[in-house]
C-alpha cells in the first residue's frame, strides 16, 4: 500500500489520550498534511437531485437511477462506481416506496456491513488506523444512548434484513453503531450545509483539541487535513471534534457526552476566551452569578428545544422561537455572548429558508465580528458567514460590500480548503464577475 499523503506523519501513543498522530516534519499554515478517501459514505436524502450520489459533485443536470428514481449521477461512470453500495438501497427503496425512511446512520452502517463483506485487505483510508480498531465506548454509554442504539438496530433489520443476508448479531451491531457514532464524520459544503455522512479511519486517528492545529475539509467524498498553525516535527496533530464557539464548561460537556473524555487541552485549562464568550450587558447593577447560570441553563434548553422543533414547527414558528429567546437572553447577555450568537445564527438560517434576505443579512452582520473573535483563525464557521453575507449583499445589489465579504471568506478558504479547491475557484469567479 502506498504511503502517499501520509508522509510526514506517524501513529504514536499519545500520553493520556491513547493512539494519536504526530508530525515527523514541519508543516506550514495551509499545507496539506494528508488526504483520506472515505472508507464508505452516504449522501443525505435532502441533497438528492442536487449532488451526485457517487462523487458528491453539485450539478443541475444529473440523471436518475432508472430503477429507484431517487439516486442521481453525473454520468454512467459515477452510476457504475456507486452501484456496489447503491444496489442494496435501490432494491429496498423500490420495495418500500414512500415508507423507506432509515436514518442516515442506519444507511451508513448498512454500507459498512456490505463493504466489510467484500473487502478483506487494508483499504486506502486505513493506512494508519483500521476500521476494526475504532473505539466503541460501549461501557460508558448511558441508558438513553443504548436505547437509541437499539432503535437503530431495529430499523436496520426492518429496512435491510430482506436485502442483506445474515446480518450480524445484536452485540456486533451494537458495537458497530457505537463505533460509527464515536468516529463518523459529517461531510459539509462551503456554507457548512450538511451533504452526508462518512467514515475516514485515518482522520479519526487524530485526537481532539479546542485549539486545533489542523482543519478537516472535503473534496467530493475525500477528507483533506490542512495545517492552520505551524506544526513542528514531534508535535501531535490535533483536530477539533466539536463546534468551538462555546465556553469551556459547555465544550467539555459536549465532548464528554459524545466522545466520553474530559478535555484537558490548553484552551480548556486556561479558559482564555470564556469571559469574552460569556459577556453580559453593561447594567447599573451587574447580574448575579446565579442569574447568569440560570440564563445559561435556559439557553441550553432552548437550543435543544429548537433542534427538536425543526422537525415539526413551521419556519415562522421557528423564527418566533429565536426572537423570543433572544429577547429573554438579551436582558442579561450582550449581543456578543455565544448563546445569543447561536440563536441569531439559527434565525439567520430560518430567514434564508424563508427568503427574507434583509433579515438574514441583518443577523449575519451582527454575528460576523464576534464570530471572528470567538473562533480560532481560519475557522470554517467564520468563512461560511462571510460567504453567506457576500452572496446576500450581491443579491441585494450591494456590490462593494458583497465583494469585500467574499474576499474575507476567500482568505480563510484558501488556507482551510486549499487554493486549488473547486469551492475556492467558485468564489473567485463570483468576485471576478463583479468587476
Amino acid at each position: 500500500m502506498s504511503n502517499e499523503g501520509i508522509e510526514g506523519t506517524e501513529r504514536f501513543l499519545s500520553p493520556g489520550r491513547g493512539q494519536g498522530l504526530r508530525a515527523v516534519r514541519h508543516f506550514a499554515v495551509g499545507e496539506l498534511v494528508f488526504s483520506c478517501p472515505a472508507y464508505t459514505y452516504v449522501l443525505t436524502v435532502n441533497e438528492r437531485g442536487a449532488h451526485c450520489e457517487h462523487c458528491f459533485t453539485r450539478k443541475e443536470d444529473l440523471f436518475k437511477c432508472g430503477k429507484c428514481k431517487q439516486a442521481h449521477y453525473c454520468n454512467v461512470d459515477c452510476q457504475r462506481g456507486d452501484w456496489p453500495m447503491h444496489k442494496l438501497e435501490c432494491v429496498a427503496m423500490c420495495s418500500y416506496g414512500e415508507n423507506w425512511c432509515p436514518s442516515e446512520t442506519v444507511r451508513l452502517v448498512a454500507r459498512i456491513i456490505t463493504k466489510q463483506r467484500v473487502t478483506t485487505e487494508r483499504t486506502p483510508s486505513e493506512r494508519l488506523l483500521l476500521f476494526k480498531e475504532f473505539e466503541s465506548h460501549l461501557d460508558k454509554m448511558d441508558d438513553e444512548k443504548q436505547e437509541m442504539n437499539q432503535v437503530d438496530i431495529l430499523s436496520l433489520h426492518h429496512f435491510y434484513s430482506k436485502h442483506i443476508n445474515d446480518l450480524p448479531g445484536d452485540q456486533a451491531l451494537t458495537e458497530l453503531f457505537a463505533q460509527v457514532n464515536c468516529n463518523g464524520f459529517t461531510i459539509e459544503d462551503e456554507e457548512l450545509s450538511h451533504l452526508g455522512s462518512a467514515v475516514f479511519p485515518d482522520v479519526a486517528l487524530m485526537n481532539h483539541s479546542c485549539s486545533p492545529n489542523v482543519i478537516v475539509t472535503y473534496k467530493g467524498t475525500a477528507a483533506e487535513v490542512r495545517a492552520v498553525k505551524e506544526i513542528d516535527p514531534g508535535e501531535e496533530i490535533f483536530n477539533s471534534y466539536i463546534d468551538l464557539l462555546y465556553p469551556t464548561e459547555d465544550r467539555r460537556e459536549r465532548l464528554l457526552d459524545s466522545y466520553f473524555f474530559l478535555c484537558e487541552c490548553t484552551e480548556c485549562s486556561t479558559k482564555s476566551k470564556d469571559n469574552a464568550k460569556m459577556e453580559t450587558k453593561k447594567l447599573s447593577s451587574p447580574p448575579e452569578p446565579k442569574e447568569i447560570q440560570s440564563m445559561v441553563s435556559y439557553a441550553k434548553n432552548v437550543i435543544e428545544e429548537f433542534r427538536r422543533a425543526k422537525h415539526y414547527k413551521t419556519p415562522s414558528e421557528l423564527l418566533e422561537m429565536c426572537e423570543l429567546s433572544l429577547e429573554k437572553m438579551g436582558a442579561i447577555f450582550a449581543d456578543t455572548n455565544v448563546y445569543m450568537l447561536h440563536m441569531m445564527y439559527q434565525a439567520m438560517g430560518v430567514c434564508l429558508y424563508m427568503q427574507d434576505w434583509d433579515s438574514a443579512m441583518s443577523y449575519g452582520e451582527k454575528i460576523i465580528q464576534p464570530y471572528s473573535v470567538h473562533y480560532p483563525a481560519y475557522s470554517l464557521n467564520v468563512a461560511s458567514i462571510y460567504l453567506k453575507l457576500g452572496r446576500l449583499y450581491l443579491g441585494l445589489e450591494k456590490k462593494t460590500q458583497g465583494v469585500k465579504a467574499l474576499k474575507k471568506a476567500l482568505s480563510i478558504m484558501e488556507v482551510a480548503h486549499g487554493k486549488d479547491h473547486h469551492y475556492v475557484a467558485e468564489v473567485k469567479r463570483e468576485i471576478t464577475e463583479q468587476k
